[in-house]
């Protein structure tokens, strides 16, 4: 048999290699909702304090009340995305119409109206709750939307790493960008005041273009090929998001790697504005700083799917928290005048952490197909809803806890040098509660145990047995 039969065998099983034009335009899927979604969870915070005028409590449980709505609408768009079909497509069709509301309600959220305080409050919460919600019918349709595609966990892999390097070029557009481009704008060349409101919306509707753009093309781009029967549709039950939880282990484990995770990086970099702007004193370098978060994961990126078959996946996890540790511990230690230092520790960090927060999304087909394998159903919107809950949830810590730490350490918006107090505050945020973190996540890892011998095994056997029905 010739490798031209033996491949087309293989794609008939569903284990499809996808052209390069499609790995790019399913990444930029991602591109986009960080152009448009992380801009917000980075910045959103500092800019209601320090822009917007609200106190730093209020925006702690602002954020927290989101993600409140968030637990309950996630699941309903989960069970909705796998009960039905748009006309463009099962998952598809949610990013294309959702595409607009999504950067309309970005750019809201960065408006400061003339109201009332109490008028104010209300403005921010109504946009930010909106666009979660929004944010969430594009944001679990596209997570399914790479288990849809194939079932080769090497592809799965170099999807995942394609995906994940537009990220961090995103996470350069945000970290280096946004401020950079903010300071140009402002006739007052700083970000952190009043003053600044117009050039922030300025930037936010550039990156809300941008971001819509990238949202269409990767509509465009791809192509559904693993998805349910129009029976086993019919099937789906709300319930099953419960019954999922319950039975499918490693989907579990996944989530709180996920909640892990992204309640680490929201933190640090929640704090990495302010740690640039008080604690080293030069507001200047919040780019340069934020920046270097991205910079190491462009590099390293394009490895991964080789770097995971010389380490395996855990060995590969393990490696990358160890060296997130070193850049953490560094950064805590390091005092604020050595900025060299620090910078130097900032990318140790960052090198360990991209790879933990790229690396941990190539997991979630992996715990999708453990699920079909063990029910005959392929309910990837709701083990998305569930992973997007957590990663949401990870999102909201990163701006409740900084809120509140900052506001009981005597954070002072209005004072253009904090105390002491403040500052170790900041420092924490920074590096010491990541740290911490970090040793929960090596936790996590260890007790995920799901092979990649066991996924080709069940991946051939659901395939015979989707058959042979």
């Amino acid at each position: 048999m010739t490798s031209l039969q033996n491949s087309t065998q293989a794609e008939a099983k569903g284990f499809y290699k996808l052209s390069w034009r499609e790995r790019i335009a399913f990444g930029s899927g991602d591109l986009a909702q960080n152009i448009i979604y992380q801009t917000v969870t980075t910045y959103l915070l500092f800019f209601y304090t320090n822009v917007y005028g609200l106190n730093p409590a209020i925006a702690a449980a602002m954020f927290l009340g989101v993600r409140i709505v968030d637990a309950i609408w996630d699941p309903i768009v989960g069970a909705l995305i796998d009960k039905h079909t748009t006309r463009f497509g099962k998952y598809r069709g949610w990013m294309l119409l959702m595409a607009a509301p999504l950067t309309v309600l970005m750019i809201a959220c960065f408006i400061v109206p003339d109201f009332s305080e109490t008028g104010k409050v209300v403005y921010a919460c109504a946009t930010y709750v909106l666009l979660s919600i929004v944010y969430t019918t594009v944001n679990v349709p596209f997570g399914a939307l790479n288990a849809a595609l194939t079932r080769d966990q090497h592809e799965i892999t170099v999807l995942t790493s394609t995906r994940m390097w537009l990220v961090n070029v995103a996470q350069v557009a945000i970290t280096y960008g946004v401020p950079t481009l903010v300071i140009l704008f402002a006739a007052n060349k700083t970000m952190g005041s009043p003053a600044s409101s117009g050039a922030w919306l300025l930037v936010i509707v550039l990156y809300g273009i941008i971001g819509l753009g990238a949202l269409l093309f990767s509509f465009a781009g791809t192509k559904e090929r693993v998805v349910m029967s129009k029976e086993d549709q019919s099937k789906v039950k709300f319930t099953d998001l419960f019954t999922e939880v319950v039975r499918n282990r490693p989907l579990r484990i996944v989530s709180f790697m996920f909640i892990t995770a992204f309640a680490t990086m929201a933190i640090t970099n929640s704090a990495g504005t302010y740690f640039v702007k008080y604690n080293l004193g030069s507001e200047g370098l919040v780019g340069a700083f934020m920046v270097i978060s991205a910079i190491p994961a462009l590099i390293i990126l394009p490895f991964m799917p080789l770097l995971r078959k010389r380490l395996g996946k855990k060995g590969l996890l393990y490696l990358s928290l160890a060296i997130a540790f070193v850049g953490f511990a560094g950064l805590f230690i390091v005092p604020a005048e050595n900025v060299i230092t620090i910078f130097i520790f900032q990318f140790i960090r960052s090198i360990g952490f991209g790879v933990v927060g790229a690396f941990i999304w190539s997991l979630i087909p992996e715990a999708i197909t453990y699920g079909e394998w063990q029910s005959g159903k392929r309910i990837s919107g709701i083990a998305n809803a569930l992973i997007g809950f957590f990663f949401k949830f990870g999102l909201a810590l990163g701006g409740f806890v900084p809120g509140i730490v900052l506001s009981l350490t005597g954070f002072n918006a209005d004072m253009p040098v904090q105390s002491a107090t403040a500052l170790f505050g900041i420092k924490l945020l920074l590096a010491a509660l990541p740290a911490v973190l970090v040793g929960v996540l090596a936790l996590i890892v260890w007790r995920y145990n799901l092979t990649d011998t066991q996924l080709v095994e069940y991946g051939k056997e659901i395939e015979n047995r989707n058959q042979r029905s």
